[in-house]
Order: C-alpha cells, then sequence, then structure tokens
C-alpha cells in the first residue's frame, strides 16, 4: 500500500519562521528549499541554522534555482511536483523573492500542487540586515485557475527545434515529422497516418498550431517550404517544462 506524503516546496530567501512554521502545523514529511543558484548573500547566514532545525522535523532536500527568474522557478516546481504525483504537495509562496512567488504559484496552476501564503506574526525593520519576519500566525491557501500546459509531444518538438536549429540550418515541418517518426511521438504513433498528408495535419493540428497560438514558435515561408524556430517565450517555456521529457 503506498503510503501518502505531505511535501512541501520553498523559495529560499531571507524568512525563516514562516518556512518552519507550515512544516510543524502540517506534520511535513519531506520539505524541499529551493536555494537560489547565486552568490551568497551574508544575510543568509541563518539558512544553516534553519536547515538544522528542518531536518529535526522532517526530511530536508535542497533543489538548485534562480530565485530571480520565473520560469526557473517555474521549471524547478513543476519538476518537483511531478516527482510526487501521489503525494500531497502544497508550496509555500511567501518565503522567497517576488519573482519566486510568482514562478511557484504559476508551477501550481499547472500541476496539482497547492500553493500557500504564510502570515507572519510582525516584520523585521529593513534596516537592520536580518530576516524579513519572524512568527507564524497561520497560513492560506491561494486559488490556483489551472491553466493548460504544454504537451509532452510539443515539449519534445521545442527541444528537437532548440537542439537542432543553428545559423547553419532551420527546421522544416519535414524534420518534425521524421523526428516525430523516430522518437515515436504520441500524435504520430498513435494515429498511424496513411500518407504525408495526414502526417502534415496532425503536426500542424497538434503541435505546429498550439504552439504558434502560444507564442512559443514561429513559422516562416521560405520558397516552397515553411521554416520552424523557437521564440525566446518559447526556450523559457521549454525550461519550466522539461521534465515532461
Amino acid at each position: 500500500m503506498h503510503v501518502i506524503n505531505e511535501v512541501h516546496i520553498a523559495p529560499l530567501g531571507y524568512e525563516y519562521d514562516r518556512i518552519v512554521g507550515p512544516v510543524r502545523a502540517y506534520g511535513v514529511d519531506v520539505v524541499y528549499l529551493l536555494e537560489h543558484d547565486g552568490p551568497a548573500d551574508e544575510r543568509a547566514d541563518y539558512h544553516e541554522e534553519l536547515k538544522a532545525e528542518l531536518d529535526e522535523e522532517c526530511t530536508v532536500r535542497t533543489h538548485t534555482a534562480d530565485l530571480m527568474d520565473i520560469y526557473d522557478v517555474l521549471g524547478a516546481v513543476t519538476t518537483l511536483a511531478a516527482d510526487h504525483p501521489d503525494d500531497i504537495v502544497r508550496v509555500n509562496v511567501s518565503s522567497g523573492s517576488k519573482l519566486s512567488a510568482v514562478g511557484a504559484t504559476i508551477a501550481c496552476m499547472c500541476t496539482d500542487a497547492t500553493p500557500y501564503y504564510v502570515h507572519p506574526e510582525g516584520y523585521a525593520h529593513a534596516d537592520r540586515g536580518e530576516r524579513q519576519s519572524y512568527g507564524y500566525a497561520g497560513d492560506e491557501v491561494l486559488p490556483a485557475y489551472p491553466i493548460e500546459s504544454p504537451t509532452r509531444d510539443q515539449v519534445a518538438t521545442m527541444a528537437y527545434l532548440e537542439e537542432t536549429n543553428s545559423a547553419h540550418r532551420t527546421a522544416k515541418k519535414k524534420h518534425l515529422i521524421e523526428y516525430a517518426e523516430a522518437e515515436g511521438l504520441s500524435y504520430i504513433a498513435e494515429n498511424q497516418p496513411a500518407n504525408d498528408k495526414a502526417k502534415f495535419a496532425l503536426l500542424n493540428a497538434n503541435v505546429v498550431d498550439p504552439l504558434v497560438e502560444d507564442g512559443y514558435i514561429d513559422v516562416e515561408r521560405v520558397g516552397r517550404r515553411k521554416q520552424v524556430t523557437l521564440t525566446e517565450t518559447g526556450r523559457d517555456a521549454l525550461r519550466a517544462f522539461r521534465h515532461k521529457l
């Protein structure tokens, strides 16, 4: 029988009690601390103390992410949530930067994770160079309206474009179909199209058109062929949803 664990994810910024409080209140089994991928800040010297205290309550794991990059946090949270499909996953959106809060909240909209905001008992003076708040006065669940994330076939296609396209070569639709057949992507493998026309129709309906609509790829006609490129938004989306591969 599978044991359902209480799993929390918390960006590690300048908070202490806002991380420890919910861990104790919920009886957390595993907590993931998202550590900033950058130079250490002297104001965060208490992080080791925090980890030691959490270690007495549950299993503590760390995961590196750029807490100032929405898409990096989004990718980290969706990846960790995907690692616990049968567990209860909650995400603390109040313990890191404002950007990490946005990324974490969007990640919850794409997964079954639940975002929550922690209310402190009070705030420290900004000029004292210490933790930003103190105490734990409870938390509240935030509404997470579901949004549709790219399918695995779409993410795989974006990854192919990122790897293949260069200054000397740009993928065309026929290359995307060849890649789909070689990798057994579902939109081809599950439909078994009878001819090239059917293959192109499936590619457009399942991959190209949705990705163009979301702004993740561009399609440009060059002569009789259509070249497909990944946009900057698409690169960010790939970072966020690469775990689907």
